[in-house]
């Protein structure tokens, strides 16, 4: 057979797969549209982003400038919408600032995990054998330990620093990532229609970008997006420790750091940082739920 013949036998394959690939996308975002849930969700997160990402529009006091004489104010006091923390900076210009280190480190390293242990899943997944045991051996080693415990450590080990709690949050999400990527990769590469489309000649990598990564991509994406709420934890929670983002540097998680000696004092001061790691966290895990209720269509 020659490779017109072949080319044209396999393009209307390669049409309806893309057809329904599309109906599928466009199911998708119609039933999270009509999901309330995760439409306000969706709404509050993008609010404390625009907020964090404007922060200099909303806010005139600077985040880092300190007065004695103003320290732990009262929310409601004048000036200081939420009051201010144990150094007198204003304590909703410290938060607002603070969103921009705390979201960063929520998505960043999920992102850059989604990548690399997403295209290590899928290699492993769709080459199996050796290459399959080799990857997913090495895999499995960061099993051996906690996700918050490794990531205490390597922070430990790499010291404290934004760099190094990105490089640390990073490496614990990459092995859960590529776990569901070569487990999903797996079944797909059984398929008949992969089958079909190695019968026609096509190559490994056309297999792979047209008929492999269209059907993991909703199972890689599910799972990495319940990360985020994690990933915002974990990153505040090092902070909090000492081992991520570093004085003065306005941080959610650092903050609650820095105004836990003051919870006897100031206890609204105190829980109001912790409250938006709560609310942000909750917000990104509820979308994830919705992504997978929404994702559970049939076309």
């Amino acid at each position: 057979m020659s490779p017109s013949i072949i080319s044209e036998a396999a393009s209307p394959s390669t049409a309806v797969s893309q057809q329904v690939s599309r109906s599928f996308w466009y199911a998708v975002r119609r039933r999270l549209m009509r999901d309330p849930t995760t439409i306000g969700c969706s709404a509050i997160l993008l609010v404390i982003a625009v907020a964090a990402i404007l922060a200099p529009l909303i806010t005139s006091h600077d985040p880092f400038a300190t007065s004695i004489a103003k320290r732990l104010l009262p929310p409601g006091s004048q000036g200081h919408l939420l009051g201010t923390d144990e150094l007198g900076r204003d304590l909703l210009t410290r938060i607002v600032y603070g969103g921009r280190m705390s979201l960063f480190m929520g998505f960043t390293p999920v992102v850059l995990a989604t990548g690399i242990g997403g295209f290590l899943g899928i290699v492993a997944g769709y080459a199996g054998g050796g290459l399959n045991m080799t990857i997913m051996r090495l895999i499995d080693v960061f099993y051996a330990f906690p996700s918050v415990l490794l990531a205490v450590a390597i922070s430990g080990v790499l010291g404290a620093g934004l760099a190094n709690s990105l490089v640390a949050l990073t490496l614990v999400f990459i092995p859960p990532i590529a776990r569901v990527a070569e487990s999903a990769t797996t079944q797909v590469r059984a398929q008949d229609f992969v089958e079909a489309a190695r019968a026609t000649g096509a190559s490994t990598f056309r297999i792979v970008v047209t008929h492999v990564l269209s059907n993991v991509v909703g199972p890689i994406l599910i799972f990495a997006s319940s990360l985020i709420s994690v990933s915002i934890v974990l990153g505040s929670g090092l902070s909090f420790l000492g081992l991520g983002v570093v004085p003065p540097e306005a941080e959610w998680g650092l903050m609650l750091n820095t105004l836990r000696q003051s919870i006897y004092v100031a206890p609204v001061n105190a829980v109001l940082p912790g409250v938006m790691i709560f609310v942000t966290s909750m917000c990104a895990n509820l979308i994830s739920d919705g992504l997978r209720s929404a994702m559970d269509v049939k076309v």
